[in-house]
Parts: structure tokens; C-alpha cells; sequence
């Protein structure tokens, strides 16, 4: 049997690791209301059976699951949403209307990633994606509430990261459910000085613009917590949203002053890296380089992607 790492939080919610790629890296949460529940983003079809070891753990069974909300489409949050629809009967997926159409027929969705991965490296990350049936699929409208056995779960729109992308509200945790748009923080770079965040970029809808708008819609509504897929619970959140906006700012000056560069790819890996190593110092982060690069290097690649496609095609808002 699969055993899922399971982070116990407040008022019903555990953080299950989905173990992509590494461990710690992305998670899924599951919400428990008096034994009805509901999933916030999947992982990978290889996330699955930890998420329904995490019922098990619980003594739930997946008939109590009344909702698998996608806070967006990428194959890190949703790829295994297909998949662990089938074992969950009364389950319907929540997802923006900008993406729904791609989970209830994911060939495109496979195509764009396999030319982004290579076919090989997308077999391995997330193996064979499922098709949701259209019937069990609610487009999510912005600023529409679900009552999950009485709890009220507000959903609504959050670019910058990606256009098909909403946030979750749990006025009963005082928590917003992030997806990737609250940025990432992970826990191996918490120190005395709390929780270190930074945007993720990745291609092909970043959007500084509509990115401030989102952490700033986000702080609006006054969380006590985030509740991030990279990952899990940060407490701190009018600090780091006040560092994410720097970031951004950094972020764009970054990818300017490298608009013109004949290796303007190199140079910008390069910039992110030292940038991002340089604040994680400050926060008081003592890891050397080669630990520094195994925990965020993959971000470092895909923030870098992300500025690419952003000068040559500006902001998505704008096109």
C-alpha cells in the first residue's frame, strides 16, 4: 500500500505530499467537513494513490468526496485529476473556463506539454492523461460558492500566472487556496526570519501586471494563511506578499536588462539564480550552492522560460 505523507493543519485541511518529482516539492489538500470533503489541486497521475491514502488515513471513503477543485490546468496541479476522478463516484472537478475544455479532452493539453518536455520526460513525469467527463465538470464562474456540508468555499479569477487560473477562499480556515499564484515557498528555506516566497513564471501567461492584481486581491480578502501547492501553509502573509511584489518588479528589470543579449537565456539563468540565491542569504538561508540549486534550479529554468516568453510576446493582457 502507497502511504501518503500527510501534513495535519487547522479546521480540517491536510497538506498530502504528491511526491512530483521530489519529495516536499507540490501538494495537494484535502478539506474535511464533518466527513464530506473535497480535494484542492491532484499532482500527477503518479500523485494518486497518495491522495487516496490520505482518505484512508482518515478513515473516509471516496464516495465522501464532493468536489476535486483545479485551481489551474498545469500537469504539476492537475495532471492526475482524470485518474483519481475514477475512483471518486459523487466527485465533480472544478475548473476555470479557460481549462476545462482541455481536462475534458486533454489532447491539446498533451501535445503543448510533450513539445515543452519531450515525450519521454512527459512519460515519466505524468504518464497517460485521463479525460474528465464533460457531465462531472462545473465551470467555475468568478465569484461563484460552494457549500461543501455547510462550509462555504469562495472561488475566484487570479491571472498573471496563468489565465486559467482561480484561488479558493476558506472563510472558516481564514485561508486562500494559492494554486501558484501566491507564488512558491518551500519549507527546506524556512528560517528564523519565517517563510521565503518568490514568484513562478512559467510560461506561456505571465503577466506582471495582472500579477500584482492577484496578490493584492488575494491580501484583500485578509487571510491568516496561504495555503500554497509549492507548498502548503505560510503564515506570514502580508510580508511575503510585500517581497512578492518586489519580485516581480526585480523580475521585470531582470528580463529587460537582458532583452538584447546575444545569450540571453544563459544570462538570465544566471541573473535568477543569483538574484533569488541572494535574498534566500539575506533571509538567512546558510545552504551552499549545490543544495541552494537542487532546491529551487527547476525554478530558476522554468522563471527563466517564463521572462523569455514574456519579451518576446509581451503580457497575455495585452495581446
Amino acid at each position: 500500500m502507497t502511504a501518503a505523507r500527510c501534513t495535519h493543519l487547522d479546521h480540517g485541511i491536510t497538506a498530502v505530499d504528491t511526491d512530483y518529482v521530489r519529495p516536499l516539492l507540490a501538494a495537494s489538500h484535502l478539506i474535511n467537513e464533518g466527513g464530506r470533503c473535497a480535494f484542492v489541486d491532484t499532482g500527477s497521475n503518479h500523485s494518486v494513490p497518495f491522495l487516496l491514502d490520505a482518505l484512508r488515513q482518515q478513515e473516509l471513503d471516496s464516495a465522501a468526496v464532493d468536489y476535486v477543485f483545479l485551481t489551474h490546468i498545469h500537469l504539476d496541479h492537475a495532471g492526475g485529476a482524470g485518474l483519481l476522478m475514477q475512483s471518486l463516484p459523487n466527485a465533480r472537478a472544478v475548473i476555470h473556463p479557460r481549462g476545462a475544455r482541455h481536462m475534458i479532452d486533454p489532447s491539446k493539453l498533451i501535445k503543448g506539454s510533450q513539445a515543452v518536455y519531450g515525450k519521454e520526460v512527459f512519460a515519466r513525469l505524468y504518464g497517460k492523461l485521463q479525460a474528465i467527463d464533460k457531465e462531472r465538470v462545473i465551470v467555475a464562474e468568478d465569484g461563484q460558492r460552494f457549500d461543501l456540508n455547510g462550509r462555504e468555499l469562495h472561488c475566484f479569477y487570479t491571472e498573471g500566472h496563468a489565465r486559467h487560473h482561480y484561488c479558493l477562499h476558506d472563510a472558516t480556515a481564514s485561508a486562500v487556496f494559492t494554486g501558484d499564484s501566491f507564488g512558491v515557498s518551500y519549507r527546506e528555506l524556512d528560517t528564523a526570519n519565517g517563510e521565503f516566497v518568490f514568484p513562478t513564471t512559467t510560461p506561456v501567461h505571465f503577466d506582471p501586471r495582472e500579477a500584482h492584481r492577484t496578490v493584492d486581491r488575494i491580501i484583500a480578502l485578509m487571510p491568516a494563511q496561504c495555503l500554497l501547492t509549492h507548498y502548503s501553509r505560510v503564515n506570514d502573509v502580508a510580508r511575503l506578499a510585500a517581497d512578492l511584489h518586489q519580485c516581480l518588479d526585480d523580475f521585470v528589470a531582470m528580463a529587460e536588462s537582458c532583452r538584447h543579449s546575444a545569450t540571453r537565456t544563459l544570462d538570465l539563468e544566471a541573473a535568477m539564480f543569483d538574484y533569488l540565491g541572494d535574498r534566500a542569504v539575506q533571509h538567512g538561508v546558510a545552504d551552499d550552492e549545490a543544495r541552494l540549486r537542487a532546491i529551487i534550479g527547476m525554478d530558476v529554468k522554468l522563471n527563466t522560460q517564463g521572462l523569455e516568453h514574456w519579451l518576446e510576446h509581451g503580457s497575455p493582457s495585452d495581446r
